[in-house]
């Protein structure tokens, strides 16, 4: 890519549609690598971008180097609420999945102002552990006094310019959480294939092949080993093909130490 006006103005557009659809001017929390510590991370360049454009002007960053800060967190999570400011908590599912076994061992219950949300990201299967999506869902909704339609799934590659949101905040239907349907802007297109590359009916598990019109300056098509299921309503995530290897930027998050 020749600049990142392209990659910014996507990031920002699909972000408004299922993120902010409220148009909220929230404080950013992110339980992921602040791009000034760590450049090549896509996610951690995503929410600075989308902080420093949609935030309220005070954003924290909870991941330097291996260790997950907390204590950080938590103390801001409280300013926030003694605010009465809404957040957006950024998270990799392994780094929510800490964050949370810390509040647990406390005690702890820190009900988020109304209007507060989570974008979860990354995956739940590490090298080490599983985590269970429903469980750590449950979980974010006791600790953080969240409603479940609060917490959206994203769901992008650092190969991808655009991504894909739940909807759930746009439209909260009550769908189980493993069968909740993505959505993504007008740019990114995903077809599911079967073994010969051929696109698979409605309906029937496959791998996913990414179109995305705005790799403008790499490579439009991609073909993943990630499973899933094309409906006229949405895509469904399943997770990786077996025997594929392990990605995600959660896999990083996985080995945090917390403090």
């Amino acid at each position: 890519m020749e600049t990142r006006a392209l990659y910014d103005a996507v990031l920002l557009a699909g972000f408004d549609h299922f993120m902010l659809p409220d148009d909220a001017r929230l404080r950013f929390l992110n339980l992921v690598p602040n791009p000034s510590d760590r450049p090549q991370s896509s996610l951690g360049y995503m929410m600075a971008r989308a902080a420093a454009n949609r935030g309220d002007g005070q954003t924290g960053w909870y991941v330097r180097g291996d260790e997950l800060l907390v204590e950080a967190f938590l103390r801001d999570v409280e300013t926030a609420i003694s605010d009465a400011a809404p957040v957006c908590i950024a998270t990799t599912a392994f780094a929510l999945a800490s964050v949370l076994d810390e509040m647990a061992a406390r005690g702890s219950v820190l009900a988020l102002p109304s209007g507060s949300r989570v974008m979860e990201t990354g995956g739940f299967k590490g090298r080490a552990r599983i985590v269970e999506r429903a469980q750590l869902y449950a979980a974010s909704c006791l600790r953080f006094g969240l409603p479940e339609s609060a917490i959206v799934a994203e769901y992008g590659m650092t190969e991808l310019t655009s991504q894909y949101y739940d909807d759930c905040l746009i439209r909260d239907a009550g769908v189980a959480i493993d069968a909740r349907r993505k959505f993504a802007p007008p740019t990114l297109r995903t077809r599911v294939v079967g073994p010969d590359g051929a696109t698979l009916p409605n309906g029937t598990v496959g791998a996913l092949l990414h179109v995305d019109l705005a790799n403008r300056a790499s490579v439009a098509a991609i073909l993943t080993e990630d499973l899933g299921v094309c409906f006229d309503d949405g895509l469904v995530l399943i997770g990786r093909e077996s025997g594929a290897s392990l990605r995600g930027c959660s896999l990083d998050a996985e080995t945090l130490r917390p403090r």
